[in-house]
């Protein structure tokens, strides 16, 4: 039996995709817009996304689409309430972010936690050049052996993140959520509010669902120190933006390091991208996208096929 695959967005994946070891046929876009969608998979039994959106619109017409591949950990691009009331599989990506994005949370951790950008544009701009002795103490430089780490969602990449920062010295909190308990039974939580109030820096890890939409707004902001950074490396929509500029503008907290927002690309702009400030670092969504953690995503992603083809599916959220 072949199968007809498609392959929506292949130009966010930069690494070896291999062919599928059963009859197939393979077309690939390297971007497909909301209008091509419905068009692109007429006849597909299996779809590839990585951001492109399938909703029951869509997949209202396309009948004969068995699985839904995502090319990420993150789902929600997908109506995963309509695929399982009409029956499709919908599978995507386990544990191949472990490392690299624990790894970009610590970098942008650091880079905050010791005032490195605000240290380098005063070098650029003269500063040191002008200084009368050998350095400057211009902006405070705060350790992390002996600091708090408060996590907000214990998966793997929580447990990532917390494993680091146990090798700084740091202490490490996990907060409390609708779901925690259930998830890892071995860990002490500790009640969200507290996380916020005794934490140096608070660090996201959570799948973005309706529950979890604004989990940190101006209020929750307001309970962090003044001194305490925000590090989001998950999702975007976890944040009020608006919140989270005020808060930075106000110097309700010490800075923050994104690597998400709610619309990417923001082509239609957002209240983060007009903060000119050196204790905020903004990256484009890459904190996953290491070399071999993309090579690592590709690999599964195939297998999931492979193993869905011979009647074995796996990697299932759907």
């Amino acid at each position: 039996m072949r199968h007809d695959i498609v392959f929506l967005d292949r130009s966010t994946l930069k690494a070896d995709v291999r062919r599928p070891a059963f009859e197939h046929h393979w077309q690939q876009y390297a971007m497909t817009a909301a209008n091509e969608v419905a068009d692109r998979l007429e006849g597909a039994a299996i779809a590839i996304t990585n951001k492109v959106p399938l909703r029951e619109q869509t997949l209202a017409r396309l009948p004969r689409l068995k699985l839904i591949a995502v090319a990420a950990t993150g789902y929600d691009v997908i109506d995963t309430a309509y695929c399982k009331a009409h029956g499709i599989a919908v599978a995507n990506i386990r544990q191949y972010a472990t490392h690299t994005v624990p790894e970009h949370t610590f970098a942008l951790i650091l880079a905050l936690r010791r005032n490195l950008l605000a240290y380098r544009d005063d070098v650029r701009r003269g500063r040191w050049q002008s200084s009368n002795q050998f350095c400057f103490f211009d902006h405070p430089i705060r350790d992390l052996h002996g600091a708090t780490l408060g996590i907000i969602g214990e998966g793997s990449l929580g447990q990532g993140t917390a494993a680091i920062a146990r090798g700084f010295g740091m202490r490490v909190l996990f907060a409390e959520h609708a779901s925690s308990k259930a998830k890892a039974k071995d860990i002490a939580y500790t009640p969200l509010d507290t996380l916020l109030r005794d934490s140096d820096v608070v660090s996201l890890h959570m799948p973005l669902k309706p529950e979890t939409r604004h989990l940190i707004a101006l209020d929750q902001l307001r309970m962090m120190k003044r001194t305490a950074l925000l590090i989001n490396t998950a999702r975007g929509g976890l944040v009020c933006e608006a919140s989270l500029a005020t808060a930075l503008r106000e110097g309700l907290i010490a800075g923050a390091g994104f690597d998400v927002l709610t619309t990417e690309p923001p082509k239609e702009g957002n209240p983060l991208l007009d903060l000119d400030l050196p204790n905020f670092i903004l990256t484009p969504h890459v904190a996953w996208a290491s070399d071999g953690a993309m090579q690592f995503l590709a690999d599964q992603l195939i297998d999931n096929l492979e193993a869905f083809a011979r009647g074995e599916p796996q990697h299932l959220v759907v």
